[in-house]
């Protein structure tokens, strides 16, 4: 095949992709799907970060007694 052959093809290829992905991502089957990513951002952070609880006492308990040691 000629290079202006293959490069035909590659073009329709890309064609069909971005024209399928398109009509993926605006298809009303998804909307629920993209509204709720959308709103993400805004979600309620309801769970405190995970922090290791011994870990943490025991850094307060050092602190502590370095206060009263001053």
């Amino acid at each position: 095949m000629e290079n202006g052959t293959v490069n035909g093809v590659i073009i329709i290829l890309l064609i069909i992709a971005f024209v399928g992905l398109t009509l993926w991502a605006y298809s009303k089957r998804r909307k629920p799907d993209f509204d709720e990513a959308a709103n993400l951002p805004f979600a309620d952070e309801d769970e405190q970060p995970n922090r290791d609880q011994k870990a943490s006492a025991e850094a307060d308990s050092r602190h502590d007694k370095g206060e009263r040691n001053t």
